[in-house]
């Protein structure tokens, strides 16, 4: 929060800032908070995507030593960790009653993040985050057909400003790619939207760290289920879905997987935080941020720099997210 406990609690008569600041400047107050709940979900999916891509960035230091199935597992278990020790020291407050929803929302995340996982290894980094970014279009189609979420035509034409400009930069019809990788490319996008509206529906029953759960319990115990088809069952492991046991052959991939444990866990919990504070169309497109932040690490680990259709490309998003912001603020 913005107003945070006095630091010296004699002078305040053990007050908070915010109590304080609620008694002494209640304009402000009241100014401050609202911009806070006002602009929350804008925020938050910021920081998701700053997470999100810094989770990409660790998993293409790790294309050639783990498949999409193993980085899914040691992802999921290494976010499960750290967030049942945030649970033990401050349980959840909730009202529940949506186990169903939960597990489905589980199951969605984990096919995408699956998918993703796989693009990111063949793919550049900027291209598979923007592959799973076409979940803002099937979130403005479904939240539209499902729910009726409509935030005004000017606010819609700024999101396909956003995909217009994602388009440009994964040049459809040129990619050298084959089709699989890209089928791959666009179940991601249509799980996250399935995984994303879910959320802003639970979000009313759940804590955010009790969906982020279902979320990792799904994306440990599905590899796991693939281990024991591959080890127990004798099925030949492949690039996906079918897993075989391997251990980190050193120091550095270690770190390098507690950095896609936790930066992922991170991106997840804010993304939560986000589509549980606003509208799904208009988060989403704060989203297309992720493609900005994974073209600049793709490019510090190696990738080629965008071309200029690219480059145009990324500006219709930063276009978007700044017109919806404007429109937003006038509404």
């Amino acid at each position: 929060m913005f107003f945070q406990k006095a630091s010296n609690p004699r002078e305040s008569g053990g007050a908070s800032c915010e109590a304080l600041a609620r008694r002494d400047h209640p304009e402000l107050y009241t100014f401050v908070s609202a911009m806070q709940k006002k602009y929350a979900g804008i925020y938050f999916m910021l920081l998701a995507a700053l997470g999100f891509s810094t989770m990409g960035a660790a998993a293409k230091l790790l294309k050639g030593d783990f498949n999409a199935g193993q980085l899914v597992f040691y992802r999921n278990a290494v976010g499960l960790v750290f967030l049942m020790i945030g649970l033990l020291f401050k349980p959840p407050v909730q009202t529940g009653g949506k186990l169903g929803w939960l597990a489905f929302r589980g199951l969605m995340g984990t096919t995408a993040l699956y998918t993703l996982l796989y693009c990111i290894l063949h793919m550049p980094l900027g291209t598979a985050m923007t592959y799973n970014l076409t979940s803002a279009l099937f979130i403005a189609v479904f939240g539209f057909i499902f729910f009726g979420d409509y935030h005004g035509h000017r606010v819609t034409l700024a999101v396909i400003l956003g995909f217009l400009g994602m388009l440009m930069i994964y040049k459809p019809g040129f990619s050298s790619s084959p089709w699989y990788d890209h089928f791959a490319g666009l179940i991601s996008g249509i799980t996250s939207a399935i995984a994303y509206l879910t959320v802003g529906r639970l979000s009313k029953y759940y804590d955010s760290r009790i969906i982020v759960l279902s979320f990792l319990l799904s994306g440990v115990i599905l590899p796991s289920i693939s281990l024991w088809v591959h080890h127990g069952l004798g099925v030949p492991a492949n690039d996906l879905f079918v897993i075989a046991w391997k251990w980190p052959d050193s120091i550095q991939q270690w770190i390098i997987i507690l950095v896609l444990g936790v930066t992922a866990l991170f991106g997840q919990y804010f993304v939560t935080r986000a589509y549980g504070s606003d509208k799904p169309g208009l988060v989403s497109a704060i989203g297309y941020s992720n493609i900005v932040f994974s073209l600049i690490f793709g490019l510090i680990l190696g990738d080629a720099f965008p071309d200029w259709l690219s480059f145009i490309g990324i500006l219709c998003i930063i276009s978007s997210g700044i017109i919806i912001s404007v429109l937003k603020k006038k509404s």
